[in-house]
């Protein structure tokens, strides 16, 4: 609780408060993370996320692709601590959300200002004529998925290996790591690169670093000023309460 009540009295005394965030937070809603033992690539190959091999065997990646991201992400919900990070904005105190998360959450939970440094599984683009989709405007029936204009092969507006980051989430990202005096970090491991950086670009420029994650991180021991070991969402509740919200 000395944690808890330390993490609040730097929110509350906060200028640019942002929050950045990883596969962690999301695990309560039901999705796993990527990498470890229980994530996603101990039982699927990630080659159906590469580039070159999705354009090349599209149905086979598109098989994958909708059993992960549409169907089995399709049905999560938001949890307490991505609720609780949009009252801190609705509150004034959070200023923006920087993700490497692509399953909406944040935006399903409320948030407005948010930088997906991963893109958005919600939006979906055209190969051929980059028309841009929503999940609704498409036929998932049917695989691979096609464009409903010109039949070109359709991708899901999340990064694919061999891809770079979204300019405009990166630049956005960089502008607040410099801008923040506290940052809340959920559920990232930091190993992740180049979206690691970001962090430690704030804490470079002076930031205190506020940790939430159920295990230590790469961050824990190198950058991190308050480590808080528990579960997102209680966490988040113990903070939104002890701020009154």
């Amino acid at each position: 609780m000395e944690s808890i009540s330390r993490a609040v009295e730097l929110i509350k005394n906060s200028k640019h408060c942002i929050a950045f965030t990883g596969a962690g937070i999301s695990v309560e809603s039901g999705i796993p993370p990527f990498r470890g033992e229980t994530g996603l690539w101990s039982k699927y190959d990630p080659i159906i996320l590469d580039l070159n091999y999705f354009k090349s065997n599209p149905y086979e990646s598109w098989t994958v692709i909708k059993e992960i991201f549409y169907d089995f992400f399709g049905a999560a919900k938001p949890n307490a601590a991505h609720k609780g990070l949009a009252k801190l904005e609705e509150a004034g105190i959070l200023k923006s959300v920087i993700t490497q998360n692509i399953d909406n959450l944040h935006q399903e939970a409320g948030s407005k200002t948010v930088y997906e440094f991963h893109g958005n599984s919600h939006s979906l683009e055209c190969t051929e004529c980059n028309g841009i989709y929503k999940i609704s405007e498409l036929d998932f029936d049917n695989l691979p998925v096609l464009c409903p204009r010109c039949e070109g092969l359709i991708k899901p507006g999340f990064i694919f290996f061999g891809e770079g980051i979204p300019h405009f989430a990166y630049e956005k990202s960089v502008e607040e790591a410099y801008k923040t005096d506290v940052m809340i970090l959920i559920g990232t491991t930091g190993e992740i690169v180049p979206a690691s950086y970001i962090p430690r670009m704030a804490k470079e420029n002076n930031a205190k670093i506020i940790e939430l994650n159920v295990e230590r991180s790469l961050f824990t021991d190198t950058i991190t000023d308050i480590f808080i070991q528990e579960k997102a969402s209680v966490s988040m509740n113990s903070i939104i309460n002890k701020l009154d919200l």
